[in-house]
């Protein structure tokens, strides 16, 4: 069944010949008010000068009728392989034709922030047909992240040898805080976040090294810890653990150049962070935050920096609620090469971070015009951005 949409086409214009101008000492984009008055640990960590492309940018909504999509991969023919949150996969083709339901997925609980989450292929999938996904699995002591993988049929109807391979335990009934992107890294292992599963009495597990919650974890293609692991000869801690002390991690993304990775996580009231990821290091959350309560009361000490953990490399007060992300490694678009790109929730746009040696310099949103709120961002073979939002829509950005 095919959704194709008449193409929207929003040429960015900012200027008199229809393209904008690259602008580094531009105001922030930023315009509301912090939450709080906590001072940042080094200039340029919030509220960086705002850019604006150069290149005239053309935006098309493909999609509009997906259901809550939630992670998208890109397949070797340029498709997308995208999930839904009640539980479903379809692939989508860059013109906007989207397939039928694949079925044999386990069944998922979607309530509250779950559902099928996040999702990728094998570096082999041509050869193995082999699909990696995230999603919340309901079990006799609560709910709880958990990692499937089957092989998608040759007809492409159905996933099949389904198993899960891997559990972040312990469950709680909580609904919230998942994580839930997966990838698969230069050693050929998976990489996937978890939340510290939205609770008071959930939220002290990030900084516990015997929980899997408010993690991001690190196995290899059959669930077992990885090797090279940095708690893999501590009795005292999962094995699996690559860093901890992280609140809820909905996104992952390796630098194109260095291999670095890169994510983001939900804040609470202010204090979205964008963080670069190193083994064995603790990121702080609970202890430290840049972020309040939601009812405006302090978190903890109220402490934004402690020995022994990290800063984050930037961070958002008002927060943007950062999903799914990636860098753009394309030539097609010159000035965006090893740019970041972020879907956002709350903040209804496209984020577009510039980052030079580590340090973001230059922040813009895309596709705010829109209103929706954006689950996802992805590089396509084609050299354009796709983005899905929560509406059910596939955008395409880009020449």
């Amino acid at each position: 069944m095919s959704f194709l949409i008449s193409a929207i086409a929003l040429i960015f214009t900012a200027c008199s010949n229809g393209a904008y101008s690259q602008d580094s000492s531009t105001d922030p984009v930023e315009k509301l008010a912090p939450n709080s008055a906590y001072p940042s640990a080094f200039a340029g960590q919030t509220r960086i000068a705002g850019v604006k492309t150069k290149t005239a940018i053309q935006s098309k909504m493909l999609v509009n009728g997906l259901k809550r999509p939630w992670g998208m991969t890109v397949l070797p023919d340029g498709r997308l392989l995208i999930t839904e949150k009640a539980g479903v996969m379809k692939i989508v083709t860059t013109s906007g034709t989207v397939s039928e339901p694949i079925t044999g997925l386990p069944e998922v609980n979607s309530a509250g922030q779950g559902g099928l989450l996040g999702l990728t292929i094998d570096p082999d999938f041509t050869k193995n047909r082999m699909v990696y996904w995230s999603f919340s699995e309901k079990s006799a002591s609560g709910n709880l992240t958990a990692i499937g993988k089957g092989t998608l049929s040759s007809d492409e109807k159905r996933i099949e040898n389904v198993t899960v391979i891997y559990r972040a335990n312990p469950a709680h009934p909580s609904t919230g805080h998942y994580g839930g992107r997966i990838l698969v890294d230069k050693t050929g292992n998976l990489l996937i976040t978890t939340g510290e599963r939205s609770s008071l009495e959930t939220r002290p597990q990030a900084q516990f090294l015997t929980s899997a919650n408010g993690k991001v974890i690190r196995i290899t293609k059959d669930g077992k810890p990885a090797a090279g692991n940095p708690f893999l000869n501590n009795s005292e801690a999962k094995p699996e653990i690559y860093t901890y002390g992280h609140r809820n991690v909905q996104n992952l993304a390796f630098h194109p150049v260095t291999g670095d990775i890169w994510t983001a996580e939900f804040g609470p009231r202010g204090g979205d962070e964008l963080n670069l990821i190193k083994p064995g290091k603790n990121y702080g959350w609970p202890i430290i935050t840049y972020g309040i309560e939601y009812s405006g009361a302090k978190i903890g000490d109220a402490i934004q920096q402690k020995e022994g953990m990290e800063q984050p490399v930037y961070y958002w007060d008002p927060v943007i609620s950062p999903s799914g992300m990636s860098f753009y490694s394309s030539n097609t678009i010159p000035e965006w090469k090893n740019n970041l790109f972020i879907g956002s929730l709350s903040g209804m746009h496209v984020l577009r971070l510039i980052i030079k040696n580590n340090k973001v310099i230059g922040e813009e949103r895309l596709l705010a015009d829109q209103k929706q709120r954006f689950r996802s961002v992805i590089e396509g073979k084609d050299g354009a951005l796709y983005a899905i939002t929560d509406e059910g829509r596939l955008y395409r950005l880009g020449k």
